[in-house]
């Protein structure tokens, strides 16, 4: 069985991609495919057709798409590091002209 650094329900934040810097709920793990799906993250536009599933005419419905493991990272860690980046920093020179 793989592992998964990243469960349903937690919070997590996305490190690539056009959703950058975005943080949301995991709704999904696809762990064969190695993927996510976070909430209001990689929205999609799903063309649906009339059934007997969906009985009202065919419509377009905007969902959640799924995002690689390796784009995202628990909100918690990703604080911690920003955290422990700002304090190494050296505070910026400034220029005198």
């Amino acid at each position: 069985m793989r592992k998964c650094h990243v469960k349903k329900n937690d919070e997590v934040v996305i490190l690539a991609g056009s959703d950058r810097g975005k943080r949301g709920r995991v709704i999904a793990v696809l762990l064969k495919k190695q993927r996510v799906i976070v909430e209001g993250a990689r929205m999609i536009k799903r063309h649906t057709r009339k059934s007997a599933a969906n009985p009202q005419a065919g419509k377009i419905v905007e969902r959640e798409g799924s995002i690689h493991l390796s784009n995202v990272m628990k909100a918690e860690l990703f604080d911690a590091r920003a955290a422990r980046r700002a304090s190494a920093a050296p505070p910026p020179e400034t220029q005198s002209q």
